[in-house]
């Protein structure tokens, strides 16, 4: 078997009969589910999308969680270290 059989899985007849054959049965697929591959990567351009503003805007309400409670616990923290008699 030659290398170039071997990197494309058999002789070059035969995988690209099966490359056709499963285009026309992915492509049949998609066209009775109304479906495009422009769309499908639109899909996926926008589900990652989403997935960042949800992350991004978790990333923002615990920075605003962080700055409330840093508000009341600095202010003490330095109070107490200011009069700490045990230094």
């Amino acid at each position: 078997m030659s290398n170039m059989n071997r990197f494309i899985g058999g002789s070059p007849a035969s995988v690209l009969a099966k490359l056709i054959f499963l285009s026309l049965l992915v492509g049949a697929f998609m066209a009775f589910l109304n479906v495009t591959p422009i769309g499908l990567i639109q899909g996926l351009f926008n589900w990652i999308q989403s997935i960042l503003n949800v992350s991004l805007d978790t990333v923002k309400e615990v920075g605003r969680w962080i700055l409330y409670g840093a508000i009341i616990v600095v202010p003490i923290w330095f109070l107490v270290r200011l009069f700490d008699r045990s230094r």
